[in-house]
């Protein structure tokens, strides 16, 4: 199996994201493909965090709204089932419903690093989404179930090859297997991340934990 890992520019639009998928499925072979959140999402992100650490539960919002927009728009233009839309649409309204719910008090790195997760999250759903619209044998395989750092911060290998390994035997015949750059769990169990750059990193240790045959990093 071949690993292939894309960033967000790569991702940045709707139909940047369908130039993804058709570039991913058009040999018919089978991949897992590492995703980075669409371009500019991440910095609006660490935004919100900026300010509910700096105490603007309002200045948070504003960014959010914006951001919502931003992605309620790419729904008609990358999908067009209406069932397959109003999927993406719940679920984005479930993640920015998630994102107002932070509050300023008591607001820590650990809801900062929740909070910078939500991109990837979003672009991998979406770009699933749309490949089993097109018909394609598509699965998402959440990061944050496999991925998985230890007491030093560095990769704990073993865990994330069996649980990669069994993610991926508890879905077999698919083409593409779908999952998120950048995200990981820490040794506590908390959402953590592999800093900027950690896409190229979440493909580099998948691909050696399951021995792909390949691994491809596709720069912006």
């Amino acid at each position: 199996m071949k690993v292939l890992k894309f960033g967000g520019t790569s991702v940045g639009s709707p139909q940047r994201m369908k130039d993804v998928c058709r570039l991913i499925t058009e040999d018919g072979q089978q991949k897992l493909v590492v995703l980075s959140a669409m371009s500019g999402t991440t910095n609006s992100l660490v935004e919100i965090a900026q300010y509910l650490q700096g105490g603007s539960k309002a200045g948070a919002d504003d960014v959010i709204n914006r951001l919502r927009a931003k992605y309620y728009a790419h729904v008609p233009e990358l999908l067009s089932k209406k069932a397959n839309q109003d999927k993406v649409q719940k679920f984005l309204e479930d993640k920015f419903a998630f994102l107002q719910s932070f509050q300023t008090s008591g607001f820590s790195e650990k809801e900062e690093k929740t909070i910078l997760a939500q991109g990837e999250l979003i672009s991998t759903f979406m770009v699933t989404t749309y490949l089993q619209e097109q018909g394609i044998k598509a699965v998402l395989l959440p990061a944050l179930d496999f991925m998985k750092t230890d007491a030093d911060a560095e990769p704990d290998m073993n865990f994330i090859s069996e649980k990669a390994c069994a993610q991926l035997a508890a879905n077999p015949g698919m083409q593409i297997y779908i999952t998120q750059g950048f995200i990981c769990r820490n040794a506590c169990g908390d959402i953590d991340n592999l800093q900027r750059g950690g896409s190229d990193y979440t493909a580099s240790i998948v691909g050696a934990a399951i021995k792909a045959d390949e691994i491809q990093i596709w720069t912006d």
